[in-house]
């Protein structure tokens, strides 16, 4: 049983489970988050998976947690590792869960919270209608397999150009929202059938789309560049690939069980030559 005893404080947002906490642990375990979410840490397994992680063959230096640390299948949500192939690294490809391109946006308002309240009732019953949320819910609309792909190759910039965003949406996304190297034709079908009518929709579990407002300013120099002031209105969304992305995660999964039985020939004692089937 891991409590908050078990941790040294490295500073006020960093917090570290020493390697001789367990046998088995190759590196120490870190956490970055306030001594205040550390305690809320503890409410769920992601210490335990920490700790866990940090016992992968291969692990170089730490097994590192982020602030928004919380449980998943096999890392911690936030967890972040390196390994080694040199050293007998591991590849996880399913890591923290399925839910591949899983990520945050924050959406600016020109508002304040005093023009905003009176309306949130109505404001919050419109997004709800807008954007459908909940396990498996998709929109009345199916796209095309062409559109799915065009969306897979085009990412970003193809949903910028169909009028689902702006010029600033591209320059703000990491890669500018699209990978040259995608290829939709490694997706299978069936994903891309259970992705056609998810497109803009929440889904479930920890992905939530939620009004805020901007409380405290820390550092106004670094605020004011980022277009935040006090009691600012914003949007901040937290969703992920839905269907399409558990999918296409299963199907590399399974891929890769298979390549685990040959990838050693017994008999040979050699590596044996291997391909995506």
């Amino acid at each position: 049983m891991v409590s908050q005893k078990d941790f040294i404080k490295i500073n006020d947002w960093l917090w570290e489970i020493p390697k001789s906490f367990r046998k088995d642990m190759r590196v120490p375990a870190r956490a970055y988050v306030s001594e205040k979410m550390l305690g809320d840490c503890l409410r769920d397994e992601s210490i335990p998976q920490l700790i866990n992680t940090s016992t992968l063959p291969g692990i170089v230096n730490y097994a590192m947690a982020m602030p928004d640390m919380h449980e998943g299948y096999g890392f911690c949500i936030g967890g972040v590792t390196a390994t080694d192939i040199n050293k007998g690294g591991v590849i996880s490809p399913g890591g923290v869960g399925f839910d591949i391109n899983c990520g945050m946006r924050l959406l600016k308002s020109e508002h304040l919270e005093k023009e905003i309240k009176p309306y949130l009732e109505k404001l919050a019953a419109e997004i709800q209608k807008e954007v459908p949320s909940g396990l498996g819910r998709g929109r009345q609309i199916k796209l095309s397999i062409k559109q799915i792909d065009k969306i897979l190759e085009g990412g970003v910039p193809k949903l910028v150009e169909q009028g689902y965003g702006v010029k600033e949406d591209i320059e703000n996304c990491e890669a500018n929202g699209r990978l040259l190297l995608a290829d939709s034709f490694l997706v299978s079908d069936h994903a891309k059938n259970r992705g056609r009518d998810q497109v803009g929709t929440l889904g479930s579990g920890n992905h939530f789309l939620e009004v805020q407002k901007v409380e405290e300013i820390f550092d106004e120099k670094a605020a004011k560049r980022f277009g935040l002031f006090k009691d600012q209105i914003v949007v901040m969304i937290h969703t992920g690939s839905r269907g399409l992305g558990h999918q296409i995660c299963t199907d590399y999964l399974r891929v890769m069980q298979r390549a685990v039985e040959k990838i050693w020939d017994k008999s040979a004692g050699q590596r044996t030559s291997l391909r995506p089937i």
